[in-house]
């Protein structure tokens, strides 16, 4: 069965592709069949399951390096970005009883670099250095660079945006890290499979993916470390990894990030380019259909997937409340779901609290067709008639 076809049989059209994507049936195969046949543990070297699951696992590092442009031997295997992201700050940055670290990074950042960098300045380990970010989030570089000239221990960029989709020149600050000598941790998991990614090439030292944005498995990522990088361990228990990272590896998620990566490798700019039009058409039809609307985020250099909108005045939380079993966007991040205050991305860029209250993320992906960006848009615009009647009354 075509995924068009599971997705028309279902009563809840799925418009937030950022919060996670649906598996490619091509990658739960795999994923299935190493489950049920393949299921050796790759650590098991007296006999030939575990032989073959390791070379499963040699054949995934092959296809993360080639998608992102590094090198097998440079990848370590994670439960995703989170735990990537964790990994790569808190293992490069023991703490120094005679100078604080100083880590630079954009207030925009997903919830696992700031909370994790936030960890270290409550302990004392650490000082915060933000960057600057304008109204559209857009980074500004002769800060940038004039804060890594005063020195840094570690700068955190990430590649796109989780809520409004913005992305960042990742080569030139690449560069600006290499020519003053700073290690870049750069948060992909937004951009992994979506836009082109050099990690040798750039400059970048440490790379954050997860499975789950691209149409792979939840709970497996990745981190790509560059070579001559060596990060103390989270998790301890038989040094597997190089040390870096212990536990039995996850074979079926692994392998199934792998043909994910493969997929997006001969995929993505074909996928990329058809999902930019379907967004495109469905921002010219919000605007249309309803007054006021206001695109949030850089539209010059954004996500083809992502459109991120506020109707000033229209409470998001009662539009959501209306449509929240026949359309699944949402209000930001998954990361912070349950979470009453308003998004921090939107806060960080000083947008108007009206705006604010008003702004939806919504993210479209491979799967998605026209006909539910049709009935998406027709949804919206009833719910939104419905509050601004109730407001009203």
């Amino acid at each position: 069965m075509r995924r068009s076809q599971v997705n028309s049989s279902r009563k809840t059209i799925y418009l937030d592709y950022h919060s996670t994507t649906p598996v490619d049936p091509r990658v739960a195969d795999f994923v299935y069949h190493y489950m049920t046949e393949e299921f050796g543990n790759a650590s098991s070297t007296d006999h030939d399951w575990g032989d073959r699951a390791e070379t499963a696992i040699k054949q995934a590092a092959k296809q993360v390096a080639e998608l992102i442009g590094a090198s097998p031997r440079e990848i370590v295997w994670t439960s995703g970005a989170t735990e990537s992201i964790n990994l790569a700050i808190q293992g490069s940055l023991a703490p120094n009883p005679t100078k604080l670290h100083r880590i630079g990074l954009m207030p925009i950042e997903h919830k696992a670099v700031l909370d994790t960098c936030r960890a270290l300045e409550k302990r004392g380990w650490a000082e915060l250095v933000y960057l600057q970010v304008d109204s559209k989030g857009r980074l500004n570089l002769e800060h940038l660079e004039q804060v890594c000239a005063e020195g840094l221990s570690l700068l955190c960029v990430m590649a796109a945006n989780n809520e409004i989709g913005n992305i960042y020149p990742i080569q030139k600050i690449g560069q600006i890290t290499q020519h003053y000598g700073i290690p870049f941790l750069c948060d992909g998991s937004q951009a992994v499979g979506k836009i082109p990614i050099q990690f040798d090439e750039w400059g970048i030292t440490y790379l954050a993916i997860s499975a789950h944005k691209f149409y792979g498995p939840k709970g497996v990522g990745a981190l790509a470390v560059r070579r001559g990088y060596h990060l103390e361990p989270l998790i301890f228990g038989g040094g597997h990894q190089k040390g870096m990272r212990s536990g039995t590896l996850n074979v079926p998620g692994i392998v199934g990030l792998g043909e994910a990566c493969r997929l997006r490798s001969l995929e993505r700019e074909e996928d990329e380019k058809a999902i930019a039009v379907k967004r495109d058409r469905l921002q010219s039809l919000l605007i249309e259909k309803i007054a006021n609307v206001v695109v949030n985020g850089d539209e010059a250099h954004r996500l083809a997937g992502n459109l991120h909108i506020a109707i000033p005045g229209i409470p998001n939380s009662a539009v959501i409340a209306r449509i929240r079993y026949r359309l699944a966007i949402s209000t930001g991040s998954a990361c912070s779901s349950g979470v009453e205050s308003p998004s921090h991305v939107l806060q960080a860029i000083g947008l108007p609290s009206d705006v604010m209250d008003g702004a939806f993320r919504i993210g479209l992906g491979k799967f998605t067709t026209d006909e539910e960006i049709n009935q998406g848009v027709g949804i919206i615009y009833d719910a939104i008639t419905q509050v601004q009647q109730s407001l009203c009354n």
